[in-house]
Formats: structure tokens, sequence, C-alpha cells
């Protein structure tokens, strides 16, 4: 196997890993984080009645560069208004398969400065 494969089936094992804890109800939805090496996505989702309640993403902020502890914290500081505006405030906090540090803990602490609870 090459290099890259194996970093693919070690991360989707750790994503598996943690989806098996963590589920998302309409009481304390999950909030998930997807990166890529350009952009960073976060939804807040109720896996029960299996819809999105809020989202932000750099795409949709216009972020100039998306790749970086900046935009993690501008994606969490707006992911946290829409969830808010939506009736959330108490979250449960999916990394998906990432290691929590850099972007991702940006987004999280932005999130938690926003008024969410995790």
């Amino acid at each position: 196997m090459s290099r890259k494969l194996i970093k693919q089936v070690r991360r989707t094992r750790r994503r598996k890993s943690v989806r098996k804890a963590v589920f998302g109800t309409s009481v304390r939805p999950r909030l998930t984080v997807y990166r890529s090496l350009k952009h960073i996505y976060a939804q807040v989702v109720d896996d029960l009645a299996g819809r999105t309640l809020a989202s932000a993403s750099t795409m949709a902020a216009k972020v100039a560069a998306g790749g970086n502890k900046d935009a993690g914290t501008t994606v969490g500081k707006s992911l946290a208004e829409r969830a808010i505006a939506m009736g959330v405030s108490e979250v449960v906090f999916d990394r998906n398969g990432c290691k929590y540090h850099g972007r991702v803990k940006a987004l999280a602490d932005a999130a938690r400065e926003g008024g969410l609870k995790f």
C-alpha cells in the first residue's frame, strides 16, 4: 500500500471510532468539522431527524486563505451565530478523524466563544 492510502485508511478508522461515541439529537446536535487542504467546513447536524440545522465554511465566509487558523476562527464564530439563531446552544463535537489542533481547535474555541457549549 502507498503512504497516502495508509493515511486515508487510518483516518477512516479514527472517524468510525469517534462516530461510535458521538451522536447528535434534537436537544444536543452534532457539530461536525471537515478539513480540506484549502478550506474548512462545519455543520450542526440532528442525526435523529437527518437534517442540517446550521452550516458555515470558508467558501461561504469568503475568507482569503481558508487553510489557516484565522479561517477556522472565522468559521467557528459564524457557525455559532447561525446555530444560536436556530435555537441551538449545546452541541456534541465531532472532529471527524482530524487531530484536535490547528484549524480544528481554532474553530472549536471560536464556537465556544460564540456561545455554543460542548
